[in-house]
């Protein structure tokens, strides 16, 4: 199970890593596990963390960076876009 979270995380461990991680996981459960004990019938769902709603500041125009002054310190690019590394595989 670690190596194929491991796998699907993209990460890499050594074997004396995967039995601390083992541990960590086990004792994630255990707190879930814990959690499923607690009597949650009279509990209604929180759907925000507060009774604030859509808190927003009011928009104000700022100056802004050119492209040139973008681009300026950008290790790769050309006269309009930064370039980058491809990521995507086909």
């Amino acid at each position: 199970m670690i190596e194929k979270l491991a796998h699907l995380a993209r990460l890499s461990f050594a074997d004396g890593e995967k039995e601390e991680i083992k541990h960590d996981l086990q004792r994630m459960i255990a707190f879930v596990e814990k959690l499923n004990e607690l009597d949650l019938e009279d509990v209604e769902p929180l759907m925000h963390m507060s009774d604030e709603v859509n808190v927003l500041r009011e928009d104000e125009i700022k100056e802004s960076v050119s492209r040139e002054e973008a681009l300026k310190n950008a290790p790769l690019h050309d006269d309009q876009f930064f370039k980058v590394p491809k990521v995507i595989k086909k």
